[in-house]
C-alpha cells in the first residue's frame, strides 16, 4: 500500500475533508491523499473501509475531481459494490453515498449509467430488504433516487424504480377511514427518504406517465399531512406542491395542443 503509508488515518480525511489540503496543499497532493484512500477501501478492517469511503465522498461533494474520477470510476465501482454486498449497516451507507456523489461528479452520460446499471441492482435490493438496516436502507433509498435522476437511460427502469419506491412510502398511507392521524413506526424514515426520491424521478417522467401518477397519489398523498413525525409532513408538503405544479404544467400543455388543434 504504497499510497496509504503517506496517509493512514482515513478518519481525520472524513471528518475535515479536502480544506486542510487547500490550505497546506496542491492539487497533487489532494489527489495523492484519495488514491491512499481509494486503496483503504480494500482494507481488512470494516472501520477503515467505512473511513476511506467517507474520507472520499467528503472530497468529491467539495471540490470537482472530474478528471481523476474518471480515470478511476471502475475501480471506485468495484470497491462501492463490494462494500455495499458484504458490508454492515454503516459501511453500506458510506457506499451508498460515495455511488451517489460519484454520479454527481461524472454527470449524464455513458460512464453514468454504467455505474447505475452495475450499482443499481443492489441498492434497489437493500431497499427493499426487511431484514436490512433501516438506516442502510434509507441511506440507500435516497442515493438510489439521486444516481438514478442523473443516470438513468433506460425508461423501463425508471418506471421499475418509481414502483419499488411506491411499494415502500405507500405504506404509510391512511389505511382506515376512522383514523385522523398517521402514527410514526421505525419505519418512517425509510418512507420519508422513498418518497422524497420518489418525487425527484417523478420530474424526468414522460407527461403520460405523470398523468397515471397523479391520478394514483393526488387523493391519497394529504393523508401523510396528518402523520406524528414532522418530517413526513414536510415531505409530504413538498411532494404536494411538486404534484400541484405537474399537474399546471400538464394543463398547460394541453391547452397549447389545443388551441394548435
Amino acid at each position: 500500500m504504497s499510497h496509504c503509508s503517506g496517509y493512514s488515518d482515513p478518519s481525520s480525511f472524513a471528518e475535515d475533508g479536502p480544506e486542510v489540503l487547500d490550505e497546506e496543499g496542491t492539487q497533487e497532493d489532494l489527489e495523492y491523499k484519495l488514491k491512499g484512500l481509494i486503496d483503504l477501501t480494500l482494507d481488512k478492517s470494516a472501520k477503515t473501509r467505512q473511513a476511506a469511503l467517507e474520507g472520499i465522498k467528503n472530497a468529491l461533494a467539495s471540490k470537482m475531481l472530474y478528471e481523476f474520477i474518471l480515470e478511476r470510476r471502475m475501480t471506485l465501482t468495484d470497491s462501492i459494490e463490494r462494500c455495499l454486498k458484504k458490508g454492515k449497516s454503516d459501511e453500506q451507507r458510506a457506499a451508498a453515498a460515495l455511488a451517489s456523489v460519484l454520479c454527481i461528479q461524472l454527470g449524464p452520460g455513458i460512464e453514468s449509467e454504467e455505474i447505475l446499471k452495475t450499482l443499481g441492482p443492489i441498492l434497489k435490493k437493500i431497499i427493499c430488504d426487511g431484514s436490512a438496516s433501516m438506516q442502510a436502507r434509507q441511506t440507500c433509498a435516497t442515493c438510489f433516487g439521486v444516481c438514478c435522476f442523473i443516470a438513468t437511460d433506460d425508461i423501463t427502469e425508471l418506471y421499475s424504480t418509481l414502483e419499488c419506491l411506491e411499494n415502500i412510502f405507500t405504506k404509510s398511507y391512511l389505511k382506515e377511514k376512522d383514523t385522523t392521524v398517521i402514527c410514526s413506526t421505525p419505519n418512517t424514515v425509510l418512507h420519508i427518504s422513498s418518497l422524497l426520491a420518489w418525487t425527484l424521478l417523478l420530474t424526468i417522467c414522460p407527461i403520460n406517465e405523470v398523468k397515471k401518477k397523479l391520478e394514483m397519489h393526488f387523493h391519497k398523498l394529504p393523508s401523510l399531512l396528518s402523520c406524528d413525525d414532522v418530517n413526513m409532513r414536510i415531505a409530504a408538503g413538498e411532494s404536494l406542491a411538486l404534484l400541484f405544479e405537474l399537474a399546471r404544467g400538464i394543463e398547460s400543455e394541453m391547452w397549447v395542443v389545443i388551441t394548435v388543434i
